[in-house]
């Protein structure tokens, strides 16, 4: 009966660690779906403000 309870105990453990993680993660993916959302936006107004015009990383600016 004690290993049972001990088992049960140590489930019990495992099952609230892993809880915490989830719910953790959960924020993270939370945050991260948004900052992603954000980026887009941003890179749908300077798309539109370009007129579609494609960016290269090695391009200089038009103000140089």
């Amino acid at each position: 009966m004690l290993e049972l309870e001990e088992k049960i105990a140590h489930l019990t453990r495992t099952v609230d660690e892993i809880s915490e993680t989830v719910a953790r993660q959960q924020g993270e993916i939370m945050m991260l779906t948004r900052r992603v959302q954000l980026l887009m936006e941003r890179e749908a107004a300077r798309e539109a403000e370009s007129g579609n015009a494609v960016y290269l990383g090695d391009e200089r600016p038009p103000h140089y």
